[in-house]
């Protein structure tokens, strides 16, 4: 039986060490697998260590002006030491870990699609921000268990961890979000969501 979880990248470059940190879904797509490196904060590495081939994967686009899904993956490899930890060039290097006691760990993820429609975090706050559970009119076909889906996810309660699990019913309303979409974009607004999403916990 699969788990569930939203993982974040950056679709914009900047630069660390030299090294480009983006990592867009048009990457990932390209890429087709990568392995989940840079994580540094011990729950979201418990979270992957966790995981199991086969468990499903929201892709979620972060510190950017327009966050949110942009695509859906899968865990392809279990936890193994990230080794990028151990070298002092990568913009990850953690002196306090090594090779004989490995601190970090990653996954592999392989990419499965793109949404069809990129489903923003404004949406999500949005629908998490209703005082009751009807859906607004233009997403009415997520129903009353989608809104509180919705509500429950990590995503809008704890939104800058860069690994979250997501509970099933969740990750299937996001999948309809994505495929039949609905919402008008320009309601939205990316410039306030941007400075939301600045300091991710990674």
């Amino acid at each position: 039986m699969s788990s569930y979880y939203l993982m974040k990248a950056e679709p914009n470059s900047r630069i660390e060490k030299g090294k480009d940190v983006k990592f867009s879904v048009d990457d990932f797509e390209a890429v087709k697998t990568t392995s989940w490196e840079g994580v540094r904060n011990h729950e979201a590495k418990k979270l992957m260590q966790s995981m199991k081939v086969g468990d499903q994967v929201l892709f979620y686009h972060s510190n950017c002006k327009s966050p949110g899904v942009a695509g859906f993956a899968e865990v392809s490899k279990e936890a193994y030491p990230d080794y990028t930890a151990w070298d002092p060039e990568h913009p990850y290097y953690d002196l306090k870990s090594d090779k004989e006691s490995p601190k970090w760990f990653m996954v592999d993820v392989t990419f499965k699609a793109r949404a069809v429609h990129f489903v923003p975090l404004s949406l999500f706050k949005r629908v998490a921000g209703l005082e009751t559970d009807a859906p607004p009119d233009e997403v009415a076909y997520i129903a009353e268990e989608g809104v509180k889906a919705i509500k429950s996810m990590a995503l809008v309660n704890r939104g800058r961890l860069s690994v979250q699990p997501v509970e099933e019913v969740a990750f299937v309303i996001v999948q309809l979000l994505a495929e039949k979409g609905g919402w008008d974009q320009r309601q939205e607004s990316p410039e306030k969501e941007y400075k939301d999403n600045l300091g991710e916990e990674n």
